[in-house]
């Protein structure tokens, strides 16, 4: 049945709102200062748009004219409230000086940094707002995922992830936080967090943290396009392009992770011909950017470096051990962590073999960090079992099993437990 005109209309207003969404809310919330009213405003607008583009048609410029009805409905609003206020002045002059014209208004929304939609980015990532609701409010604000899609994602529930997102905007409201990109020191300070809730989004979606599905590739997706967003809004920024770059890579393995049973497959064992090709060689671009700009020691250029280095090998045995033990070691002295010092660990054991693994993780058996952390004893499992200990790796591989909180890695910790005893 062939589409009417009004339904290809409608259809076309549901994309240019989807591509639109974020600027909008962006744009918005650095005028009223309130997301939730940046939200309603963009809401009304496309409601507007609904109405009046079947019977005009699409404006040439669907974003300009989406914002230039939301900022006359808030305008609207202040007035009703009788709010005599400088933003009001500035607001309403603003629009009597544009004269509804394109050029005015796009000049009138866009900040002296050249996209307000960074300014949301850094103010859904601000430090007054706790670590865990930043990764939903920047999937909510930027990524445009709605409340059931964030609890979904995060194996949580719908009123949990709600007041999550309540309290992360009471918090921007109540500290007066200012939708714009910070200056100076603490730029870099806030570009740090921007980028952890980045990639926090990315590793549940590489690694699920708990549930069944070893792996969630909708979360990945949307820290990729996150990425993408801030590469194209800070080009010359190293970590940001390191960041892609790590992403970029570690997502064209994605498909080969999990066998067709859903069971995990480890790095070495993966069917490299499912390997992703394209985000590899955009990846290693990214990477190569970031090298250029003298990025080559940041945490996350490294992390992409060493990524590199199993997309570089077409087969497990070309993977170049040495040098992913020389990278881990740069990585444990730029970023030094208990996390960074196991995967050296493992490094090492492949490199220079399992012994070599051992002592370096018995030296971080204590650390408070690890105590409950799955990984630790499956990598001495592994380290055993290749050193020929299979009684201790039996007993590693089932300690693992029983700290890991995702059913598909726990399957397969208690699957390598069970090779001890066959081998």
């Amino acid at each position: 049945m062939a589409e009417s005109a009004a339904e290809h209309t409608h259809r076309a207003i549901e994309a240019v709102y989807r591509i639109e969404r974020a600027r909008l809310i962006a744009g918005l919330a650095r005028m009223t200062r309130d997301v939730d009213r940046a939200e309603e405003l963009a809401q009304e607008a496309l409601l507007t748009a609904l109405t009046d583009w079947p019977r005009m048609g699409v404006p040439d410029n669907p974003r300009a004219w989406l914002m230039a009805a939301a900022k006359r409905r808030a305008i609207d609003g202040f007035r009703r409230s009788a709010m005599a206020s400088r933003k009001h002045d500035e607001l309403a002059r603003d629009m009597d000086e544009a004269d509804d014209s394109v050029a005015a208004i796009e000049a009138a929304i866009d900040d002296e940094l050249g996209d307000e939609l960074l300014g949301l980015i850094f103010a859904a990532c601000h430090p007054v707002i706790a670590p865990e609701a930043r990764a939903a409010l920047t999937l909510r604000l930027v990524g445009g995922l709605t409340v059931e899609e964030i609890a979904r994602a995060f194996l949580s529930n719908e009123p949990a992830i709600a007041a999550r997102i309540t309290r992360a905007k009471k918090a921007i409201a109540k500290a007066g936080v200012a939708f714009e990109v910070p200056r100076g020191a603490e730029l870099a300070a806030r570009r740090a967090s921007v980028l952890e809730v980045v990639y926090l989004i990315f590793n549940e979606g590489y690694a699920a943290t708990a549930g069944p599905s070893l792996v969630r590739p909708p979360l990945c997706a949307e820290a990729q396009r996150l990425g993408r967003i801030l590469a194209g809004l800070m080009p010359d920024e190293p970590e940001v392009l390191g960041l892609l770059a790590l992403m970029e890579i570690q997502a064209s393995r994605l498909v080969a992770r999990a066998g067709p049973d859903g069971r995990f497959v480890p790095l070495t064992e993966q069917n490299r011909a499912r390997w992703d090709q394209l985000l590899i060689r955009r990846g290693l671009k990214a990477l190569e950017r970031a090298e250029a700009l003298g990025g080559a020691d940041g945490p996350y250029a490294l992390q992409a470096a060493l990524a590199a280095c199993h997309a570089r090998a077409r087969r497990a045995e070309d993977t170049d051990w040495a040098r992913i033990a020389g990278l881990y070691d740069r990585l444990g002295q730029v970023m030094p962590s208990p996390v960074v010092e196991l995967n050296r660990a493992v490094a090492h054991s492949m490199a220079f073999g399992p012994e070599a693994g051992l002592e370096l993780v018995d030296a971080i058996a204590d650390e408070a960090l690890l105590r409950n952390y799955a990984p630790l004893p499956a990598a001495r499992g592994d380290f055993l079992f290749r050193a020929g200990r299979l009684g201790e790796a039996k007993a590693a591989f089932e300690t693992a099993a029983t700290l890991a909180r995702n059913d598909r890695e726990r399957e397969w910790l208690l699957a390598r437990a069970m090779r001890c005893e066959t081998r």
